[in-house]
């Protein structure tokens, strides 16, 4: 077999104008901001050193940014809990369904709707029922109108009705991912261990998900660091309320370096998202790099 030999510098100049490409839309913008939150500046006129004052105010005085947190690491927990469910979707798709392409493509439909369309979809979704809510119609025909609910206008439960709307927007996503990814485990491997009289699910736990771990890692990571930025679709369905009860760290951030003109300090809030979001790659990298030695 003859071996394509090419230079070290041919690969490095084919490699530098992405390279250059990906520091000047990534790291540079992250260094622009690190520096601009330690300023007390509108965005716009003369700016002010003040070093860490923006952090410590974040940090111990402002009362919307953690509760902006725990919404934004309870949306990142929600999203990762649906990545389960969707393996055993493809699962299902695969074994059951002689051909799952149709069925794979219709969930991956909500994926590639506008977010504005499925906000403003599931805002008449969640709408009272006197208004023409469909949830709220639904509960009240079957008998359920205790159930019903002001689904985006109550802070004890605006929240879990967005969990709720990004589980059903990304679930196509992550099943199409795990489904593509169980297509690629070799069928002899299913055959020596039905010879072996594992077969149906137990094949599945003992064959499916260990060889599908890498797979699985990567579901993990885009729904935790995609829930971690999360933005529009609140912005769209809920603006951030009733009072602050759906702010997330990246609405809170919109709202500060935007509508209250306090770029330093909403630059600030960006600084700690992205520390927030390398923290939390980490974490899952090397819980799941533990897991393929385990499994290899």
């Amino acid at each position: 077999m003859n071996v394509l030999k090419v230079s070290k510098l041919t690969i490095a100049l084919f490699v530098l104008p992405c390279l250059l490409l990906y520091v000047c839309l990534v790291f540079v913008p992250i260094i622009v901001s690190l520096y601009t939150s330690t300023l007390d500046w509108n965005g716009i006129g003369e700016s002010k050193f003040i070093g860490l004052d923006n952090f410590n105010k974040l940090l111990f005085h402002d009362a919307v940014f953690w509760p902006a947190v725990r919404h934004t690491l309870m949306f990142a927990v929600f999203s990762m809990l649906e990545i389960p469910i969707a393996l055993f979707v493809a699962i299902l798709l695969s074994r059951f369904v002689k051909k799952p392409n149709f069925l794979v493509s219709s969930y991956f439909m909500p994926v590639i709707l506008s977010v504005v369309i499925i906000g403003q979809l599931w805002k008449t979704i969640y709408n009272p029922a006197s208004m023409g809510g469909m949830l709220n119609q639904v509960l009240d025909w079957v008998g359920l109108h205790s159930w019903s609910q002001q689904w985006l206008t109550d802070p004890d439960i605006a929240m879990y009705s967005l969990y709720f709307v990004a589980l059903w927007q990304y679930l196509g996503y992550h099943t199409l991912i795990q489904f593509t990814g169980i297509q690629n485990i070799p069928s002899d491997i299913y055959e020596a261990a039905k010879i072996d009289g594992a077969e149906g699910l137990k094949a599945d736990w003992y064959m499916t998900l260990p060889m599908n771990v890498p797979i699985f890692k990567i579901s993990i990571v885009l729904a935790f660091i995609g829930s971690l930025q999360s933005f529009d679709m609140i912005m769209v369905m809920t603006g951030g309320g009733p009072g602050n009860a759906t702010d997330v760290i990246a609405t809170h951030m919109y709202r500060m370096s935007i509508l209250s003109m306090k770029y330093g300090y909403g630059s600030a809030i960006a600084a700690i998202l992205v520390v927030v979001c390398l923290v939390a790659t980490v974490v899952i990298n090397y819980g799941f790099n533990r897991l393929e030695r385990k499994y290899t």
